[in-house]
């Protein structure tokens, strides 16, 4: 009888164990992407999959339109491009690059376990969390002139080596596919309104980063979000991962969705731009999803993994 008590014992923990096991990201983000590296052609396809369904997910507010997504590696090379609609047109076209500016921009400034000097990381800053600091005034105005996007590779541009001469894009056919130009380059910029958010690992490590656009700020924030979780690249809470939300003073943090979008801008009686209370504030969309009144953030979204 103790016998069998014993084993019940160890295999409850066994099964324990595994249901505390991270689950396995969908795709495979490499240390760096270039021409010859990057997704392969099964996760580029799981990849523009999730982000359909990331597009239709109940919640998310906004137009309802079509999105462009780009991943980055954690050295902020670009991995893939997608688009959600049959055809690179049915999105609004100058989110492309605006969704790499923010794959770029919240992969930049977040932080995995580091060494080093110091040990202190494990932050998520997604670009919603900029929009307050980066205004006139904020300790991070100017913040967007910071690193420019590398515009000739964003878009595949060529260039006449003799001459200097501009001799237009290389194929814009290849737009959001596997061969997109962009794939490879470091395309930079800093991007301040919602759309971006760092992928980590269970283990606490920055795999890169998520950008989408195509809809109001506040539903490409939205969106991100259920890709990132579709994508099981969101395993910040088994990684020990905060950020902005959870660490919401005067009321109870939003720890389940550290990097998440807040909404608690408030209104400037000499008009112009508003107030963050607690400093990472956006400003609210066309068509808002629900937001929690205590935490200033979205009820709709998983938590993250």
């Amino acid at each position: 009888m103790f016998k069998r008590l014993l084993m019940a014992g160890a295999m409850a923990c066994l099964c324990s164990a595994a249901a505390m096991a991270a689950p396995t990201p969908l795709i495979t983000v490499p240390h760096t992407c270039s021409a010859e590296i990057s997704l392969s052609a099964g996760d580029h396809a799981t990849f523009k999959a999730q982000l359909a369904l990331a597009v239709q997910a109940t919640g998310n507010g906004g137009l309802g339109f079509n999105m462009w997504a780009t991943i980055v590696a954690k050295d902020g090379t670009v991995c893939a491009v997608a688009y959600s609609g049959s055809h690179k047109v049915d999105q609004w076209l100058a989110s492309r690059v605006i969704s790499a500016q923010k794959a770029a921009t919240a992969n930049g400034l977040s932080l995995g376990v580091v060494t080093g000097a110091s040990t202190k990381g494990q932050f998520a800053l997604s670009t919603a969390n900029l929009y307050s600091a980066t205004q006139p005034g904020g300790s991070l105005y100017g913040l967007s002139d910071s690193n420019p996007v590398a515009a000739a590779g964003a878009y595949g541009d060529r260039i006449d080596t003799s001459t200097g001469a501009y001799l237009g894009p290389l194929d814009t056919t290849t737009y959001g596919m596997p061969t997109d130009p962009m794939v490879g380059q470091v395309i930079g910029g800093i991007n301040v309104f919602g759309g971006g958010l760092a992928l980590f690992n269970g283990s606490g490590n920055r795999k890169g980063g998520v950008g989408v656009s195509g809809d109001t700020s506040c539903t490409d924030h939205m969106v991100a979000w259920h890709l990132r979780h579709n994508l099981n690249l969101d395993l910040l809470a088994t990684g020990g991962i905060s950020g902005p939300a959870a660490l919401i003073s005067g009321g109870p943090g939003d720890t389940t969705h550290p990097d998440n979008i807040i909404f608690d801008i408030l209104a400037n009686p000499a008009g112009g731009t508003g107030s963050s209370h607690h400093g990472f504030g956006h400003p609210t969309c066309l068509n808002m999803p629900v937001v929690n009144l205590m935490t200033g953030t979205p009820t709709s979204l998983p938590p993250v993994q």
